[in-house]
């Protein structure tokens, strides 16, 4: 092996995540380190609603196939785009690099109202690609005016500036990953108990070929415990749901002293989007915490 070559997609959030893998990467190997831009379906296909596409592998389908084939090494995603069931022959080598999980809120000056619970007039029109987003955003603000938001960070935000959206809502991490100057705009992040983000929500992942044993043995030293134990709990209970990348479900775990806890909520798309569960278990089992989770979910039907 005379080189590692690590695939992405070519957005410019995408290439930074691969970045800040390649940097880790460094300290830890002596090979030389590539990086190889590889386009896929979700990159192709971004008039198309995000429910209608993802947990299928849209946005890692060629990725992976390129890492079967040996074309490259290491695979790097946002582990909330990877489905649960991996390919054969694949795994997760490490999870790091947790940013902020929150979402944030990013309206025109002109939308902004702070006497209502968002901080968004009335019937402000709202982008969000997401149907968790949607669940809960109409749940708490049932006047606003949701309408389907596709393509990357600055895309997103340029239709936001050209006046087709009043607010977006999208992940703090590729804010913050990206700097973007967002002085002209207002910025809301968005509490935990008011939007619960998406499991996995701003953790990288390096996903490997799982015969792997020299590149296995690589990254599993940026591995993170604690950010894959909070991996752990929510995609846990997102397979034990049955759902994938598109199910309308919010969960945020913490890990302290071993003392674990997974907040979830989940929407009812049938309901209008206005009806959500709620859980908030605490333990000091995981497995044990997800199944509680599960039943009060399951339970409120």
């Amino acid at each position: 092996m005379n080189r590692l070559v690590i695939g992405t997609r070519g957005s410019e959030l995408a290439v930074w995540q691969a970045k800040a893998i390649s940097r880790l990467l460094a300290e830890v190997c002596d090979l030389p380190i590539e990086i190889r831009i590889v386009k896929t379906a979700g990159d192709r296909l971004d008039s198309i609603p995000l429910s209608a596409i993802s947990g299928k592998g849209f946005f890692t389908k060629e990725l992976e196939d390129e890492l079967i084939a040996g074309k490259i090494d290491v695979a790097v995603h946002s582990l909330k785009d990877l489905p649960i069931d991996l390919p054969p022959g694949l795994a997760v080598g490490a999870l790091c690099c947790r940013e902020d999980p929150r979402d944030v809120l990013i309206a025109l000056p002109q939308a902004v109202d702070d006497s209502q619970i968002l901080g968004i007039k009335p019937d402000a029109v709202v982008g969000t690609s997401s149907m968790r987003r949607r669940c809960q955003l109409a749940a708490l603000m049932p006047s606003v005016r949701i309408r389907e938001l596709r393509g990357n960070v600055p895309t997103r935000l340029r239709k936001l500036r050209d006046g087709k959206f009043d607010a977006i809502v999208i992940a703090s991490a590729g804010v913050r990953r990206l700097g973007l100057d967002l002085t002209d705009l207002s910025v809301r992040i968005l509490d935990e108990m008011e939007i619960v983000p998406a499991p996995a929500q701003g953790i990288l992942a390096a996903e490997i070929r799982s015969d792997d044993d020299i590149v296995r043995d690589i990254v599993s030293h940026i591995d993170d415990a604690n950010v894959s134990a909070e991996a752990a709990l929510e995609r846990g209970l997102l397979a034990m749901l049955g759902g994938g990348c598109s199910m309308p479900l919010g969960a945020l775990a913490t890990v302290t002293n071993d003392r674990l806890r997974l907040r979830a909520v989940l929407g009812v798309p049938e309901s209008g989007s206005r009806i959500i569960r709620r859980t908030d278990i605490e333990g000091d089992n995981s497995e044990e915490v997800i199944r509680a989770a599960h039943r009060e979910l399951t339970a409120q039907a």
